[in-house]
């Protein structure tokens, strides 16, 4: 059985040869599918999560490795070099992945590897004999250790050229050495046979398994971690220094070539614009809600040009759909999809994403796009959306009535209504180190509430600039360690304290940015801040002090200056790569050039600071007139 985040989608197996993929909804298997053989089959995702195997035998002794298309439930690639069993031999083939790359198997008294992208057996070993007819095999995480049984109960290491460093390294140690005539008493070996070292000058893909770094833990391995899928990104605040050897200088990049820009292939469903965008967190697809209410999914596929198959500027998606030809189409309730507020959130695991566009709140099969279920009509109607970040079951719902609601999915009900803005819901955001929900509302209020009880600790409301009226869309996103909490204003960025809720920078349109700010989020580590600007600029800011440090000009996403970005999407897993929604229905991802590596460079501490928000604004500096507090 395979296990994916949150423990809310789920590949099972049987006996009966059945696979089957299940949500937490109590509403039966949402795939369901034969694997080959129709017998006992084990399942395991690649250690980026992107890529499904499975390996079976069957009743008459046929074993199969294979890959599948996840998500059309059909069968992508299937391995060669297998054996039918011996009679009287009993059990199934076990098999393992490491590091994105190698697949190994025990067959026959040998162990089997593929590269994943050839149908073809790389090689086959019998790790200098010893070995049952089908022993059972793990790589460590890092994929440069194999442990293999043995016949006699024993096991073997078998290793790469990385691997035997490393066991050298660690019989250098005294702990070590004081502990081997335990181990050598065990049947414990340590074989010299190479897992790759031997074929690595032949197999180029091998060679660069044998000679990279370590590959990331894997999140699936036959039991292992299931914590997280996608990759814990820490931040680094600070980590970058401005150099000091030379003046700074603002970052302007003006045209194309100044930087990577991919734009998403048309499609006919095209909207008149993009007024929601996200990346699947696995980072191999973008999402975007049109103002017509339907969804579009581009995703990046593994091939020279790409070998990661993540997102990237420098190659161009294709539009993805499944073989049926369905779309996701958003119920409207007979409104204006144009007029309508729009929503948006994706399950942790991209299994399931959850839209409304003025009419009810829409559940879809990211596998197969159809809508598995739909609540929540209107009125009011629906104009946030968030995941509870410990149950996907559990979803609030920011409302056009100012209220929000706490809703099971589960069983279809709404178990709590929370009331405290006077306009509607723009935002929501939830932090389970500080264990809140904080909502913001187009009152330019800021809520904050217990995500166990929910009650309400807290109101704040934004310091406007002189002369705006405290109206209009805000949004809310915490840090990646959730310590401070990004606010956005069609009149500034704001930086908060998340424990204590207390504003410490702010930053205001001015200079080459003064138009008004559409919209802005953190990067994946919580370093930079993209931010659209309706002018058709984009910026990108210091997070740690909301310094600017590149501008992006209009020329550079659009050649029509009425049309600007709407929405940013920052990628999950690349600090510096984002993607823009424009008001024309198109989508961008950019990324700086491989010279720059990078959006320019922190500005130094005493470059730019002026009164209306640059500086830390503790009490006094930038923020005279303190952000009230309603407990």
């Amino acid at each position: 059985m395979t296990l994916l985040r949150l423990m809310q989608f789920i590949f099972s197996t049987s006996l009966d040869g059945k696979i089957k993929a299940w949500l937490y909804d109590n509403m039966g298997s949402r795939v369901d599918y034969d694997a080959p053989g129709k017998w006992c089959t084990t399942m395991l995702y690649s250690a980026d999560g992107t890529r499904l195997f499975s390996c079976g035998t069957s009743k008459e002794g046929d074993s199969y490795l294979v890959e599948w298309n996840e998500s059309e439930g059909s069968i992508k690639r299937t391995y060669s070099g297998f054996r039918k069993r011996s009679a009287g031999v009993a059990g199934v083939v076990q098999f393992d992945t490491a590091q994105n790359h190698i697949l190994a198997a025990g067959e026959d008294n040998h162990i089997k590897f593929w590269d994943v992208d050839n149908n073809n057996m790389l090689i086959c070993t019998d790790a200098e004999g010893g070995l049952p007819a089908l022993p059972r095999l793990r790589f460590n995480k890092e994929g440069n250790l194999l442990a293999v049984t043995t016949a006699d109960n024993g096991f073997k290491i078998l290793a790469n050229a990385d691997g035997l460093r490393t066991l050298r390294a660690l019989g250098s140690r005294p702990p070590f050495e004081a502990f081997r005539p335990q181990y050598e008493a065990s049947s414990m070996k340590v074989s010299g046979a190479p897992v790759v070292a031997s074929i690595s000058p032949n197999i180029g893909r091998m060679d660069h398994l044998d000679r990279n770094s370590p590959a990331k833990p894997s999140p699936i391995l036959n039991g292992g971690d299931t914590a997280s899928r996608s990759i814990d990104i820490k931040p680094r605040i600070s980590e970058e220094k401005p150099d000091k050897a030379k003046p700074w200088e603002l970052m302007e990049v003006l045209n194309p070539q100044q930087c990577h820009v991919a734009t998403m292939p048309e499609t006919p469903d095209q909207a008149r614009k993009v007024v929601r965008l996200l990346y699947t967190n696995s980072g191999v697809g973008l999402l975007a809600l049109g103002s017509n209410a339907i969804q579009r999914l581009w995703k990046w596929s593994r091939n020279e040009q790409n070998p990661s198959g993540k997102a990237t500027a420098s190659v161009v998606p294709h539009h993805w759909q499944p073989n049926s030809g369905l779309v996701m189409t958003n119920d409207t309730a007979d409104t204006n999809p144009e007029e309508a507020v729009p929503c948006i959130a994706l399950s942790k695991n991209d299994s399931y994403v959850m839209s409304a566009c003025g009419g009810k709140v829409s559940l879809f099969n990211m596998m197969t796009f159809k809508v598995m279920t739909t609540f929540m009509p209107p009125p009011p109607a629906s104009t946030f959306l968030a995941f509870h970040p410990q149950d996907n079951n559990i979803i609030a719902i920011g409302m056009e009535d100012s209220t929000i609601h706490i809703y099971n999915v589960r069983v279809d009900e709404v178990k709590t209504r929370l009331k405290g803005h006077q306009r509607r819901i723009t935002g929501l955001a939830f932090s389970t180190n500080l264990g809140i929900l904080v909502s913001s509302g187009a009152d330019a209020q800021l809520c904050v509430w217990t995500n166990d009880t929910w009650e309400k600790k807290r109101t704040v409301s934004i310091q406007m600039p002189a002369g705006k009226t405290p109206s209009g869309d805000t949004r809310v996103q915490f840090s990646s360690d959730q310590s401070h909490l990004l606010v956005v204003h069609e009149t500034q960025l704001a930086i908060y304290d998340a424990s204590k809720m207390e504003r410490i920078y702010q930053w205001i349109p001015q200079d080459t940015l003064s138009a008004s700010i559409s919209h802005a989020s953190y990067s994946c580590n919580s370093q930079l801040v993209f931010a659209a600007f309706t002018d058709g600029n984009l910026g990108v800011f210091d997070a740690e002090n909301l310094r600017l440090r590149c501008r992006i000009a209009p020329s550079v996403i659009n050649s029509n200056p009425p049309v600007h970005p709407l929405v940013v999407a920052a990628h999950p897993h690349e600090p510096n790569q984002f993607a823009v929604g424009l008001s024309d229905g198109s989508v961008k991802v950019l990324e700086p050039l491989e010279s720059e590596g990078k959006w320019g460079a922190p500005a130094p501490a005493d470059n730019g600071i002026i009164p209306n928000g640059k500086t830390p604004a503790s009490s006094a500096t930038s923020n005279p007139a303190a952000d009230q507090i309603q407990r």
